[in-house]
């Protein structure tokens, strides 16, 4: 058998002949007509399907002309913020929203209360998969071992591969009460057995919200506020659903207009999310203000921070890339929707938590930060914090480790991949194939 050091070394001079031969110019993008990433030279998506599950807003026709406007997100038909608004003070509303973007209208209470007793009834794993599945290969990487776990689920289920719309809703709503404990408890796992910390593994509570349970799961003493529950299950709504143009939902329609079972779209979706240019975002804004606390003394002087700010854009500082993380958004200009709801939750979550100093200093970041781009790219459609900007200073408040922050996307994402795989069962009966165009020039050699 070939060694590792061997493998290595081989694949390191093969790579130099795939990259002269597997490189595409780009002139010949625009040459032929063809959009980069299926976005046109505006950055705006191209066409490829049609959905009633949610909507964004990002610019409005004035005089005949585009032009960009504050950001606005819309799940079935409501506002989001107008939903979340519609919520109690103590009210905790991850599961009617879920109910919202999958059944396509509001619930009425007995409505309601069935479908939390269903999720709350479904909170349960079988016998010994968590011993058995989840703790026998612990990973840093939470997303895939919970991808893993997803497909190991289908070899528990009798009807697997029916893709029927009654049995794929039912393995939907079946995935949407597990996916906490899989995040959980492989969290748990590699805790335990990889960073030598005390194993607990708490049973979750049916009659606790989602978000109620992701804290009690994650905490020995299973405690948590109420301010604390009110945050998460805020940013569980926000997180729920975004467009069919997401990569993840568009790999979920991509892969059910296969034919593919749910298990199989969901796993498929975990692998597109788990990529740090879609659901790792918060993440870096969180490893770039780690970078940004250690070369700046005051947090209240905004010269100090703007000067520092300007060399992570030069590439001088943090990762060198030249990118401020959490700032700017491919769809919203003027300001993201969903972080504009969420500021005034991480505003009382940093209150409670002592937290005031940190929230200065990603406030004058926001402040700053969009008018430096602006200035130094030349970007005139307006630059604003995205969600991404605050979810990981939130998980951080709530204790949620780093390694759990894209998982607690996917608990939250879960719902619009189904609500979109449903619609695309009911609606359409094509696989997806969209076009490449062949460059290659023919071998005569042969």
């Amino acid at each position: 058998m070939m060694s590792l050091m061997k493998m290595n070394e081989y694949v390191a001079t093969q790579e130099k002949i795939c990259e002269k031969n597997d490189y595409i110019a780009p002139r010949l993008y625009d040459e032929y007509g063809v959009n980069r990433g299926l976005r046109d030279d505006r950055g705006v998506g191209v066409l490829t399907g049609l959905t009633n599950i949610s909507k964004i807003v990002s610019s409005k026709v004035q005089d005949g002309k585009k032009v960009p406007c504050d950001g606005e997100l819309w799940y079935r038909g409501y506002r989001v913020e107008n939903l979340i608004g519609s919520l109690g003070e103590d009210e905790l509303g991850f599961e009617k929203v879920a109910y919202l973007l999958l059944m396509g209208e509001l619930p009425n209470a007995e409505e309601q209360h069935e479908f939390e007793r269903i999720i709350g009834g479904l909170r349960t794993l079988p016998s010994n998969f968590t011993r058995d599945v989840i703790m026998k290969a612990p990973t840093e990487d939470i997303m895939n071992s919970m991808t893993r776990s997803i497909l190991t689920l289908a070899s528990y289920d009798k009807n697997a591969k029916d893709t029927g719309v009654n049995n794929s809703l039912r393995q939907c709503i079946q995935l949407i009460s597990e996916f906490p404990m899989l995040a959980v408890y492989g969290y748990n796992a590699y805790n335990h057995y990889v960073k030598n910390d005390s194993m607990f593994i708490h049973r979750p509570a049916k009659n606790l919200s989602t978000a109620e349970n992701i804290l009690m799961l994650l905490r020995p003493d299973k405690k948590y506020s109420k301010v604390e529950a009110k945050v998460l299950d805020t940013a569980l709504i926000l997180h729920m659903e975004h467009g069919g143009g997401n990569n993840s939902t568009f790999t979920t329609r991509v892969v059910t207009s296969s034919g593919s079972d749910t298990y199989s779209t969901m796993a498929a979706a975990m692998s597109s999310l788990k990529g740090p240019k879609h659901g790792g975002a918060n993440i870096k804004v969180m490893e770039m203000m780690d970078n940004i606390r250690e070369h700046i003394k005051d947090y209240e002087d905004k010269d100090e921070i703007e000067a520092y700010l300007s060399k992570i854009l030069n590439k001088e500082a943090f990762d060198n890339k030249g990118l401020i993380y959490g700032m700017g958004h491919a769809v919203y200009s003027l300001s993201d929707p969903r972080e504009r709801v969420f500021k005034d939750y991480v505003v009382k979550l940093a209150h409670e938590k002592g937290r005031e100093k940190d929230l200065r200093l990603y406030e004058n970041i926001e402040e700053l930060a969009p008018e430096l781009i602006a200035k130094q790219r030349k970007i005139f459609k307006g630059v604003s914090p995205n969600v991404d900007f605050y979810s990981g200073f939130v998980y951080d408040m709530l204790g949620i480790p780093m390694e759990l922050y894209t998982a607690m996307f996917a608990v939250a994402r879960i719902v619009g991949w189904s609500a979109h795989r449903i619609e695309e069962l009911i609606t359409n009966n094509r696989i997806m194939r969209p076009a490449y165009m062949s460059i290659m020039e023919k071998n005569p050699q042969i």
